[in-house]
């Protein structure tokens, strides 16, 4: 098989990586009516469009998981630096919209998001301050920010 490059964003972002901690590998086949299937095999989920047939998932679930939990542990590491215990009892709901703009041959596809943390128990600067922190610091969060709209709320 012989691979080309059509596009290489290689340091696009001008980002420099001192070091890779680990690399999720997913093959999708069948787009969102498919499956994907993880390297190691521990993922392994069939794919429906969101509102249609099938039991499968969706990619917006699939990226609001990955974003909760990572946002989850973004705000751990951060709150143990500020000397903020966070309880065990933390969530985070995270709602990723599919959204369209325009009609026809100029329908704009985008995505949004929300964020609800409940950080019970911590007062409310405590969890504005971690939340904020988290928010600058989570590679999701890194990653969205300016493309997408986002509104992160916070309950104690």
């Amino acid at each position: 098989m012989e691979t080309i490059t059509v596009i290489d964003t290689t340091n696009n972002a001008q980002v420099n990586v001192d070091k890779v901690l680990y690399t999720g590998k997913v093959k999708t086949t069948g787009g969102r009516e498919g499956a994907s299937k993880s390297a190691d095999g521990r993922l392994d989920v069939n794919l429906s469009t969101p509102g249609g047939p099938g039991n499968g998932t969706n990619p917006e679930q699939l990226f609001a998981a990955g974003w909760s939990a990572c946002f989850i542990g973004a705000m751990r590491r951060n709150a143990a630096g500020l000397q903020i215990p966070i309880p065990n009892d933390t969530t985070v709901e995270a709602e990723i919209d599919l959204a369209t703009t325009g009609e026809g041959s100029s329908l704009a596809f985008s995505l949004q998001a929300r964020l609800h943390v409940y950080l019970p128990g911590l007062t409310t600067e405590q969890a504005k301050t971690v939340v904020a922190a988290a928010h600058q610091t989570c590679p999701y969060s890194k990653a969205t920010r300016g493309n997408i709209n986002v509104h992160i709320g916070v309950s104690v």
